[in-house]
């Protein structure tokens, strides 16, 4: 510990606990550069993450944890949404957007994931430690999209996937115009690599009851903790697109 002294009054001597080493740094002079920029006119294609839709699912839980030493009382309850698995499954399609892609306009979005939950808790002595536990309670489901945004649907922005095809031709037997060969056969394939729509986490917001499954006199633990939990889980559905830009560069 070390002590300062206050200029105004040295019998009044002010302690600083617990010190460590620090310097002071000197500022760097900074400048702003002139980007170099497309000519104006020019109209560019770039690959970006286009939003496709922007939802919010909820998930609706019950778990059962058991607290090892038993809880007198439930201190805080911290929580926090882990998303493993979101993905977007097309179930129906309208005209072609280029040759050989189809735009989705409904698709089933499972999501799978968990809620991890750091619970804080007294233990049943008067003067007793402040316990820590962890538990992760898992939850999977899916939501239906389908729609446009501007006519009370679901995606801002139809998701595209191109087509793949696999063809097959036979032949007929030179010597016997009446059967055809069994041992010739002309394939052709086309496979088209879509980029896979995915999702990114917004925000969530928890709702929940935490209770004893029986009910406790005055001075009894807790062993066992009983949650009812709904989270209202916020999603961005994302795709990497083309699109053309303009450019107001000089």
């Amino acid at each position: 510990m070390t002590q300062q002294n206050d200029p105004c009054n040295d019998n009044c001597p002010i302690a600083m606990p617990c010190p460590v080493e620090a310097k002071t740094l000197s500022p760097f002079k900074d400048e702003p550069v002139e980007p170099c920029v497309l000519p104006q006119g020019f109209r560019p294609i770039i690959k970006v993450p286009a939003v496709l839709a922007e939802t919010t699912v909820q998930v609706v839980v019950e778990a059962c944890i058991p607290l090892t030493p038993p809880a007198s009382e439930i201190k805080r309850v911290l929580k926090d949404v882990f998303i493993t698995q979101c993905k977007l499954v097309p179930v129906k399609f309208c005209d072609d957007t280029c040759p050989g892609v189809r735009t989705v306009t409904r698709g089933k979005l499972f999501i799978e994931g968990f809620i991890r939950k750091d619970i804080e808790y007294a233990t049943s002595n008067c003067n007793g430690f402040i316990r820590d536990r962890i538990a992760t309670v898992p939850f999977c489901g899916f939501a239906d999209l389908k729609g446009d945004v501007q006519q009370g649907g679901d995606f801002i922005l139809f998701p595209i996937l191109g087509e793949s095809s696999e063809s097959k031709s036979r032949f007929i037997d030179p010597k016997h115009g009446e059967t055809p060969r069994l041992d010739k056969y002309f394939f052709e394939n086309s496979v088209f690599y879509n980029e896979q729509p995915y999702c990114e986490l917004i925000s969530a917001d928890f709702f929940e009851i935490d209770f004893s499954p029986c009910p406790l006199e005055f001075g009894e633990t807790i062993k066992e903790l009983r949650e009812k939990l709904v989270v209202d889980i916020t999603l961005k559905l994302l795709q990497i697109r083309q699109v053309r830009v303009p450019s107001l560069g000089c």
